[in-house]
């Protein structure tokens, strides 16, 4: 058999599987719109398009100070690093932005990558050997998994923010290994639920363990001030071995982010694959991303904004039957439904209303735990959210079968 003919069955394999979950016609899909196209259709129609499907956590994604920097970016850097920043070159404004990131975050240095799944995954495979130890949340996101199955480490995965579990692993399996990495996320991507950071960081400090915690999605989002899980449970950031994140949530921007102590970034600006065999972060985005956190710092009151509306999503959710899970109304709200075909429809019936959420069904959850995931924005009003309850109360009467309990399931994807 030819290698062509042989990829091709394999595609054609693999798309069966799918065939399930994908629609029969692009077109009607759900997934893979054009926002710009769906806002100008509501716009002719005299209505507005609310979308609960992106990570504009502040509202940044339009701010006219970071187009304005950005614009100034181009103009004054252009477009690409043009090479690894090891070995091409960096701008100035690589270093400038990290150190204020790592200032904001409250860690000695920082580093940034060209992308953020790449830096979980170059992290986690990278630092730990064949000597060594993973042990991950199970609701842990595919880049960390993927970084750990990446890598030559043993790995244990323990029952998600479950900390008797993790504490019976250690026991068990600590003193066998050389190092031992313990790997959770933040505010988690699917479930909208926040880890249990001091009784990680207790265990990490038991066990002689390192942590890595990911806050993709809390940077912006927890804390007063936004300065994410630490800021939130009163934690000296310090505590943290490597806290990574991307600019591609709260920042309005694209890439990822390493902050920990300054040896330890210093030892990956020169050994970390992602970083040394990766083009450096364009500076238009650089420029884009510390204009961003310009904002955050000097506009507190869109953090506390984002908190008002999570909180009122997940109350009047609640009061109208729906079934958010474990989600704590911190940015992420999933509504969860008991098959794949409810929560096609609920998601069509929302679009067919200017409501903008799509389904998330097999891939990324178990494909008995489908839900449509609701992403809060600084930028969403009561009356946005009002209209949005209103619209799945009004699906839920006529779909009375639609109705799902909320426990929270293992689940990947951002």
């Amino acid at each position: 058999m030819s290698s062509k003919a042989s990829f091709s069955s394999f595609v054609r394999r693999r798309s069966a599987k799918l065939a399930g979950s994908l629609p029969a016609d692009r077109n009607t899909s759900p997934w893979f719109q054009a926002l710009d196209r769906l806002q100008q259709q509501a716009a002719d129609r005299g209505s507005k398009l609310i979308s609960f499907a992106n990570y504009d956590y502040l509202g940044l994604a339009d701010h006219p100070a970071i187009r304005a920097a950005a614009h100034a970016g181009l103009d004054a850097a252009g477009i690409g690093a043009l090479g690894s920043r090891l070995v091409g070159g960096e701008r100035r404004l690589h270093g400038a932005f990290e150190a204020q990131l790592a200032a904001f975050v409250g860690t000695e240095a920082c580093l940034t990558l060209v992308s953020g799944y790449l830096t979980n995954l170059t992290t986690i495979s990278s630092l730990m050997g064949r000597l060594d130890l993973v042990v991950y949340d199970e609701l842990s996101h595919n880049s960390i998994v993927s970084g750990v199955m990446a890598g030559r480490a043993e790995h244990k995965m323990f029952r998600h923010n479950d900390m008797a579990d993790l504490r019976a692993i250690l026991t068990a399996a600590r003193a066998n290994h050389r190092n031992c990495l313990i790997a959770a996320e933040s505010l988690y991507s699917m479930d909208g639920d926040i880890v249990d950071l001091p009784a990680l960081v207790r265990l990490k400090e038991e066990f002689d363990c390192w942590l890595v915690v990911d806050e993709a999605h809390s940077i912006g989002v927890l804390g007063q001030s936004g300065r994410g899980v630490c800021e939130h449970y009163g934690i000296d950031p310090r505590r943290i071995d490597i806290i990574v994140g991307t600019l591609s949530k709260t920042f309005a921007a694209c890439g990822g982010f390493i902050c920990a102590h300054a040896a330890a970034i210093e030892l990956l600006r020169y050994t970390l694959p992602g970083f040394v065999y990766s083009v450096g972060m364009p500076p238009v985005i650089v420029a884009a991303a510390q204009a961003a956190l310009d904002v955050l710092k000097r506009e507190p009151e869109r953090v506390a904004r984002l908190h008002d509306n999570g909180r009122l999503f997940l109350r009047e959710a609640a009061r109208a039957g729906l079934a958010t899970g474990a989600a704590t109304g911190d940015a992420i709200v999933p509504v969860l439904f008991p098959d794949m075909d409810t929560t096609m429809a609920a998601s069509a019936y929302l679009l067919e209303h200017d409501i903008y959420a799509p389904p998330i069904v097999n891939i990324g959850v178990p494909s008995d735990r489908p839900r449509i995931r609701f992403f809060l924005s600084a930028r969403h009003d009561g009356d946005d959210i009002a209209r949005t309850i209103a619209t799945l109360k009004a699906f839920l009467a006529a779909h009375p079968q639609a109705r799902a309990d909320g426990a929270p399931q293992p689940s990947v994807f951002s």
